[in-house]
């Protein structure tokens, strides 16, 4: 390419089919226009009644053009700073409220836009933005010697640019804002189109609760109808000093060469082992509780399980005693045939690629399409495959669980390596060999690694921690916080201002 800041043809049909039909889910035609919301909640509006803005055009945060939005936004960001930490506080305390008191009308709204998943986790997913860390992240750290005193401080980048997955797309808005306003910034979204309406639905209550309570209108912004264009403007906005991505490599790829900081959550395929050291029966539920939510669509969600071979019956019979349905090899082959489509490089070489028709489809669905039946509250279905099986090798986010029987520790890290492929996302183990967990560790050095839980409890669900929607895998910054978002300033006073 002869100018790095603009990606070329292939680069942009790559990015395409990421935006339009990846980013972690299949896509749906972009909307005509999003719905009107209710009214905020009355604890975040104030009682006196606010003027509307003067100004003319897209109200409230959803905007046609990404330069409209990021202009917006800019000037948004400017008015949230004369807020002080008071005013992001207050922001943070919306949201939190808001989406809280919405999970269900929205959880049914996006579960009806997307029509991926499962309506309950629809709705939980939003019930717990709260757990999403705030302003008390936002810390100063100072130091004070013979030399005299320093002060290092987190301090906004400015305008934030997102990418949304149809796979969580208000959660994940909500628990990006919390995120990026605790931090001091603005934020433009541009959402994936399957999931566009929703996220116009939450931009548009959350600005006007935030107008009606400090007088920012514009703080968080959303593209109403996104496309490759939309994604590419917002990329080189002037005003978008930082982006946060979550998505396939082509996304990921265009956004590092954006020529601006990126923090990148890319793919993930979620290996387990268990070594029969610790309960099976236990082991079992803990991998459908991670694996079935949300029918497999959470990015560090059980893809994939090796299990030593002296205890793989006893727990396929703990799989089956919670509530997951064994597929034969028969119907195995039936599913795969549906599930995936098969294309030939200029080799020869045959590779598979998911049907997106498929992602986040009910168990009960793809019981169907393996031509047998499973009653509609079955979390998983599961069969024994090598460990070259499609279901074991591509992130195919859906309720089928592939299990394999290893000889040894040895090869069941072996295998779960080559199956997680290098993305270094997660990685989960039930074992209570100290030895077995360490080598695993060290072997696939993933950013989420979970031991003896499902893998929600990673993320402060079940297990100690701060919950977070974006997990920065390829650029590094893990789960992300709101220290995330700020950039780290120095301000040094030397010799006199010291008290003794």
């Amino acid at each position: 390419m002869s100018n790095p800041l603009q990606l070329d043809e292939s680069a942009l049909r790559a990015v395409v089919e990421e935006v339009m039909r990846g980013l972690g889910g299949r896509a749906v035609a972009a909307p005509a226009s999003a719905p009107t919301p209710a009214p905020a909640p009355k604890s975040s509006v104030p009682a006196a009644s606010a003027p509307r803005p003067a100004h003319k055009g897209p109200r409230f945060g959803v905007f046609e053009d990404v330069k409209d939005a990021c202009a917006a936004a800019s000037v948004a960001f400017d008015q949230l700073k004369e807020k002080g930490m008071a005013g992001r506080a207050k922001v943070i305390e919306i949201v939190k409220e808001m989406v809280t008191a919405k999970a269900v009308e929205w959880g049914k709204f996006e579960f009806e836009e997307t029509k991926i998943g499962r309506l309950e986790h629809k709705i939980e997913k939003l019930q717990i933005v709260k757990l999403v860390p705030g302003v008390e992240w936002i810390k100063p750290y100072g130091l004070s010697g013979d030399h005299g005193i320093t002060m290092e401080e987190h301090t906004p980048f400015g305008v934030v640019g997102a990418i949304l997955p149809v796979t969580h797309s208000v959660p994940t808005l909500s628990g990006n804002i919390v995120n990026i306003v605790a931090a001091g910034n603005s934020v433009v979204f541009n959402p994936h189109p399957g999931g566009a309406r929703s996220a116009a639905l939450a931009v548009r209550a959350y600005n006007e609760a935030i107008f009606a309570a400090l007088g920012i209108e514009n703080l968080v912004c959303t593209v109403e109808k996104p496309t490759l264009e939309s994604f590419d403007a917002l990329t080189k906005n002037e005003f978008v000093r930082l982006l946060c991505v979550t998505g396939g490599p082509a996304v990921v790829n265009a956004a590092m060469k954006s020529g601006k900081r990126a923090i990148c959550a890319g793919p993930g395929n979620p290996p387990v082992i268990v070594d029969g050291t610790g309960c099976l029966k236990k082991a079992a539920r803990d991998v459908l509780q991670g694996g079935g939510y949300d029918n497999n669509l959470l990015c560090i969600g059980e893809k994939q399980v090796f299990v030593l071979e002296q205890f793989a019956d006893k727990f396929i019979d703990g799989l089956k005693l919670a509530g997951a349905v064994q597929l034969n090899a028969a119907q195995l082959a039936k599913l795969t045939a549906a599930a995936f489509t098969f294309s030939k490089d200029a080799g020869g070489c045959s590779h598979a690629a998911v049907n997106r028709k498929l992602v986040g489809a009910d168990a009960s669905v793809l019981a169907q399409h393996a031509g047998t039946s499973a009653p509609a509250a079955t979390p998983m279905l599961f069969a024994e495959t090598d460990v070259d099986h499609e279901f074991v090798m591509e992130e195919q986010m859906m309720p089928m669980l592939p299990v394999i029987r290893v000889k040894s520790i040895e090869q069941a890290i072996e295998y779960a390596k080559k199956s997680e492929h290098g993305y270094k996302h997660s990685a989960i183990i039930h074992s209570l060999n100290v030895d077995h967990m360490t080598i695993m560790a060290r072997a696939l050095d993933t950013t989420l690694f979970v031991k003896n839980g499902p893998s929600v409890a990673g993320l402060g669900l079940g297990g100690e921690g701060y919950l977070s929607y974006s997990i920065a895998t390829t650029t590094g910054e893990g789960i992300t916080n709101p220290g995330t978002f700020t950039r780290t300033r120095r301000c040094v006073m030397v010799d006199n201002l010291r008290i003794y």
